[in-house]
């Protein structure tokens, strides 16, 4: 760590902590399956929905802030990432300085409340409680659910279920104009949003899992029970397959019970690109070729969504 190059305060918090090949792409890949409903459901609302996905990226960075302050804090004698350990030493990242983020990213967050809230009422309020909860407790808190090994249904749901729900329900009372919309609203939103973004959620995951293999040596000392520390690479990579199966199969699904067009098996064409992505994950152990893995899953992430969701945009006729 002496002989390296220190990198740049700019360099660090770009490369290394707000990391947008990797942020963005996943935060966005539900977001875009949300606004392709919309549209396939004439409800599309683009202020309310650049607004939630602003609020929704934000969350998302706020976690991965908190991810690496926390390691930093309470793992000092872990050199999981050693150019941040060497910023540490030199000055030019401060714990203040993470911690300062964090809160700025939340309440920037929060700014959008009174908005979203005064569209979408209670249930607006509810998933952005829940997106918050979810991003800080992945290594916040008293008991990160990362450690009793959550993540990944978490992450499933969160990125599969919640974020595209959310995306599709503040457009469908903006564009319905209710006045006080309650819990009962979202029971009257159409079944297929519940069920859209699963495939996103299975892939936005195997980034995840990508991660885990990588850093399971560091997660194992700082007792994470992730997947590759319970099970070890095998394991990883049998459920790193099982969701890449799962995210390729639904489209199938979807033409047969949820009534989309043909256009919904667009995602097929990235294929290719998860096939060659799948074979490096089996195959390389090297945490340098792993790391190269993760913004290639993300952007896979981002492209199989746009795809899906220009698929579910089309009429059926």
């Amino acid at each position: 760590m002496a002989g390296s190059p220190a990198l740049s305060t700019r360099e660090i918090w770009i490369k290394l902590l707000l990391y947008p090949s990797h942020t963005f792409p996943t935060a966005a890949a539900p977001v875009l399956v949300g606004i392709g409903l919309a549209l396939h459901d004439h409800v599309f609302a683009p202020v309310p929905v650049l607004v939630a996905f602003w609020a929704s990226w934000l969350i998302h960075v706020a976690g991965v802030f908190t991810d690496n302050y926390e390691l930093l804090r309470r793992h000092p004698d872990v050199s999981e990432h050693p150019e941040l350990l060497q910023a540490l030493q030199a000055g030019t990242l401060t714990f203040a300085g993470l911690r300062g983020a964090t809160v700025a990213c939340f309440a920037l967050a929060a700014l959008t409340v009174p908005y979203l809230v005064g569209i979408g009422g209670l249930p607006a309020l509810l998933i952005g409680i829940v997106g918050a909860a979810s991003s800080y407790c992945y290594a916040g808190g008293p008991q990160p659910y990362v450690k009793h090994g959550l993540a990944e249904p978490i992450f499933f749901a969160m990125f599969g279920i919640l974020a595209v729900v959310g995306t599709y329900y503040i457009q469908w009372v903006a564009v319905h104009g209710l006045a006080t919309p309650g819990m009962d609203a979202m029971l009257q939103l159409p079944r297929h949003v519940f069920f859209i973004g699963l495939p996103v959620g299975a892939l936005v995951t195997n980034v995840m899992i990508i991660d885990d293999m990588r850093d399971h040596g560091f997660d194992a000392v700082k007792g994470w029970r992730t997947c590759a520390v319970r099970f070890g690479l095998i394991g990883s990579r049998t459920e790193y397959l099982a969701l890449t199966v799962l995210a390729y199969s639904l489209p199938l699904a979807f033409w047969l019970w949820l009534g989309f067009s043909a256009w919904i098996f667009l995602p097929m064409l990235t294929l290719p690109f998860a096939y060659k992505i799948a074979c490096a994950v089996c195959t390389r152990d090297e945490a340098p070729d792993l790391l190269m893995m993760t913004p290639k899953a993300s952007y896979l992430s981002a492209a199989y969504a746009l795809l899906l969701a220009a698929g579910a945009a089309m009429p059926v006729h």
